[in-house]
């Protein structure tokens, strides 16, 4: 069976292949540029307006993506051929919906973003339904449930989180009772939808955190393949991540391992597209953390460690293309934060960051900063990983910003 032809037709005309990205921050705006090389057609939606991607797209719309209503309303007016979710505050049942009566195919599917979109969806499938390594865990719904389960179910110290939030936001590390109330504060304050239901979770005592970008995306013969970029080594700071480098070395039973789990998280989940399967190893040992059904923020650091960014894969993926997961070069990336609480900062000093040897700068356009708000990247070359991860934080940490 030969596969099937793949068309894309003109932006702005009949033809046009149109593609909806719901949440248009900096991993958005470089699935934006991928797509648009290719000659696809994008609308950029997100919840707040000039987000990053609003900047490139062909048409941008600010909307409240938890508003089922508005969601739908807005994909009857645009009739995408394909949404692509970006961000976890969306209406999941309304993106299951508008798959069931055909208005667009959900990326990767829309059962995968209900399940990845929320921690107790995923948690519970990966541990209890497949059977994989994850940590102890456990979920409240208010304060009580939250002392009486920590100390007696899960141990010091441990992790709380909103069950749906991203890069970090609400979650905290407790080592002592006087921290629970702090912490579930935090976390309600830090989730994606107004909830009052978190995860506990165990601390694993790990030696690194990889992420292990996997791939589905169809082969030769219409059927899915699975392919695996080498993994991603990072350092997370209150659960966002500060620094990426790949490749990360690692032993081949816990590489083997980790593969493993991937291919069996991402066959269930379905579809076609990008993951970020987040695992934590000690030695030969492997456990699950987190998947996200699309572009990951350390991956950021294959814009130049691989033929093909994340960005790019995701986008082949997506349109059928065939996909390479071939590197180039070791690499890493570090994070530009904002240092100020400013609407339209400037940024100086890209001459001298650009300086240090094999290094490049993104500036993603966000048009408000705030101290610790990820504002940028600086990414590095190197044939040796712990030079380029060097000069990628001495690039970053050259980048000033002031308000002009």
């Amino acid at each position: 069976m030969n596969k099937k032809s793949v068309t894309i037709g003109t932006p702005l005309s009949p033809s046009a292949t149109r593609v909806m990205l719901l949440g248009s921050g900096e991993l958005g705006k470089e699935v934006i540029i991928a797509l648009q090389r290719l000659g696809v057609e994008v609308i950029a939606v997100d919840r707040y307006a000039n987000a990053p991607g609003h900047q490139l797209a062909h048409r941008a719309h600010v909307v409240d993506m938890t508003d089922g209503v508005a969601l739908r309303n807005l994909v009857a007016q645009e009739r995408p051929h394909i949404i692509v979710p970006e961000i976890e505050a969306i209406s999941t049942d309304t993106l299951a919906a508008i798959e069931a009566d055909g208005m667009a195919e959900i990326i990767p599917t829309a059962r995968a973003a209900q399940l990845t979109m929320n921690r107790e969806g995923i948690r519970c499938l990966v541990s209890e339904q497949l059977g994989l390594p994850t940590s102890r865990y456990a979920f409240a719904d208010q304060l009580e449930d939250l002392y009486r389960i920590i100390g007696q179910e899960i141990d010091f110290p441990c992790l709380i989180k909103p069950v749906m939030s991203s890069s970090g936001k609400g979650q905290s590390l407790i080592s002592n009772r006087d921290d629970i109330k702090k912490a579930w504060k935090y976390a309600i304050s830090g989730g994606r939808v107004n909830s009052t239901r978190v995860i506990v979770e165990e601390k694993i005592d790990f030696d690194y955190e990889i992420t292990l970008l996997t791939v589905r995306a169809v082969g030769l013969h219409n059927e899915i393949q699975t392919r695996f970029c080498a993994p991603i080594g990072h350092i997370q700071k209150n659960g966002d991540y500060i620094e990426s480098w790949q490749p990360q070395a690692m032993s081949d039973i816990a590489l083997q391992k980790s593969t493993e789990i991937a291919r069996q998280v991402t066959d269930n989940l379905g579809g076609r597209g990008i993951f970020g399967v987040e695992l934590f190893i000690k030695g030969d040992q492997v456990w699950f953390s987190e998947v996200s059904p699309r572009p990951h923020d350390t991956g950021m650091v294959t814009m130049v460690t691989q033929r093909q960014s994340e960005f790019e894969l995701h986008v082949r993926a997506v349109l059928g293309l065939p996909v390479s997961v071939d590197m180039i070069s070791p690499g890493a990336s570090a994070v530009i934060y904002g240092n100020l609480d400013e609407v339209g900062i400037a940024f100086g000093n890209i001459d001298a960051a650009l300086q240090v040897s094999g290094t490049e700068i993104r500036l993603f356009g966000k048009p408000e900063a705030f101290s610790r708000r990820r504002m940028g990247v600086a990414l590095a070359y190197s044939d040796d990983i712990e030079v380029a991860r060097k000069h990628a934080k001495e690039a970053a940490g050259r980048v000033a910003t002031f308000k002009p």
